[in-house]
């Protein structure tokens, strides 16, 4: 029977120099299955999902993960540099950072802590989980056909846990000092376009921003009692100690939210959570923010507040200067597609259903499972130039645009097409499945979880 090479394997061709021949190919198969399996992403899973059950070298595909030698940061870079291509082509980049917990238990898993869950938690509820902190560098860039801000993953990195570093006698290295050298390494893979990169408030302090302001643009999360202050004075002539860093104090924004004499602007911001449609006050500044003991970083802070009085008033940071205040709550507002792609990856792709338990398949399975995330949406954008994405919609559930279960179920056929239906004559003593059945059974399968 003759099949047609599929999508995936076309882009796949961009990672051979990566490879050798044989983890190549070995590599794709399990790529391959780990699209089309349902539940758990194990290695046995991704072979039985691909049809390769019965391969007598099955161990080979193990050693993808635990033993050949490819490098996952490399691979992030093939992985950026075609994420921008096809949907970020000009203008600056923007990139969020945030850190996920997934959740690992065993006395195998030499990195895992215990961490407040994020999915489980909530402001008055806290819940501590076993697991593995990873903090992800994703593409934040709207996709054409989606109509929105999707959150592409393509670097991820293992944040061990303090107690790990003491047993090992390493230095520990919190999610602030793993951002930095992840903002660091994409300006040396992205040196000649300006990059933005977007974090919450926890990634939020001065020596980050003061370690990477020169090379990016930080729009961030701040705190409301921030100490602001006014540039230094000048020098004169003879004055004696060192220079100031700082000038007088500004008032906190606690004390802005209350001052009747502070202009606010009101807009109308139809790009909130959501994509709903909401009335703001806008109010901004520039300010040099600093702590003692810090270096003090020159910011512009934008304050935003609802006239309704529904939403708590929230303050934002930009290293930019001269950056438009909406523009800076309509960069962070982005970041929120994070949260959603880290539950899509849970429901859709089985992060936390992996069983790896060598140090090299641990660090390497979740990032190549995020990745996958970012994998789909390319190939997903190919088919939807040829008209093979569809969307699912229902009686309940009216859909005009279609999402990534849409785009994973695309891709899901295109496999299964490119595998056994291309070409492939019906043999006069078989029977030809009826289509509305085959389209039921295909619904079924690319749509499950």
């Amino acid at each position: 029977m003759k099949t047609k090479r599929s999508e995936l394997a076309e882009l796949f061709e961009e990672f051979r120099p990566l490879f050798t021949r044989p983890t190549f190919r070995n590599g794709l198969c399990l790529l391959e299955g780990a699209i089309l399996t349902l539940g758990a992403r194990t290695v046995a899973a991704a072979l039985r999902a691909a049809g390769l059950q019965d391969h007598p070298r099955f161990q080979n595909f193990h050693r993808v993960l635990s033993r050949a030698q490819w490098d996952c940061r490399k691979a992030a870079r093939v992985l950026l540099q075609a994420l921008v291509r096809a949907f970020a082509p000009k203008g600056p980049v923007v990139i969020g950072i945030d850190d996920m917990v997934e959740r690992r238990w065993g006395p195998k898993i030499k990195a895992r802590g215990i961490y407040r869950d994020p999915v489980r938690s909530s402001r008055g509820f806290f819940v501590k989980t076993s697991g593995l902190r990873w903090v992800c560098a994703m593409l934040l860039v709207e996709v054409p056909w989606a109509q929105r801000v999707w959150a592409l993953p393509f670097f991820s990195v293992l944040a061990p846990s303090e107690r790990f570093a003491h047993q090992a006698a390493r230095r520990h290295k919190s999610v602030v000092d793993w951002a930095r050298q992840i903002i660091l390494q994409l300006c040396r893979w992205l040196p000649d376009r300006p990059l933005i990169v977007v974090f919450d408030l926890s990634y939020t302090g001065q020596r980050l921003l003061e370690a990477v302001r020169r090379r990016v643009t930080v729009v961030a999360q701040m705190r409301l009692d921030s100490a602001l202050h006014d540039p230094p004075p000048p020098r004169v002539a003879r004055q004696r100690g060192r220079a100031r860093k700082v000038g007088e104090r500004q008032p906190s924004l606690n004390v802005r939210l209350a001052d009747p004499l502070i202009p606010w602007v009101r807009v109308c911001a139809s790009f909130w959570y959501g994509h709903r449609e909401i009335t703001l006050d806008l109010a901004t500044g520039t300010a040099l923010w600093y702590y003692h003991g810090s270096p003090a970083v020159p910011i512009r802070w934008v304050l935003v507040r609802d006239p309704g009085g529904k939403l708590p008033p929230r303050a934002f940071l930009c290293t930019d200067t001269s950056l438009d205040p909406l523009a800076i709550v309509q960069l962070y507002v982005r970041r929120w597609c994070v949260e959603v792609t880290f539950e899509e990856v849970r429901r859709h792709l089985g992060v936390q259903t992996q069983r790896q338990w060598s140090d090299r398949a641990i660090a390497r399975t979740t990032p190549c499972l995020l990745g996958i995330f970012s994998i789909v949406t390319l190939v997903a954008d190919r088919l939807h130039t040829r008209r093979l994405l569809l969307v699912r919609s229902a009686a309940w559930y009216s859909k005009t645009v279609p999402t990534f279960s849409d785009a994973l179920a695309a891709v899901r056929r295109h496999l299964w097409a490119s595998a056994f239906f291309s070409y492939s004559p019906i043999p006069p003593d078989q029977t030809k499945i009826p289509d509305p059945v085959l389209e039921r059974l295909t619904n079924l399968l690319a749509y499950a979880a």
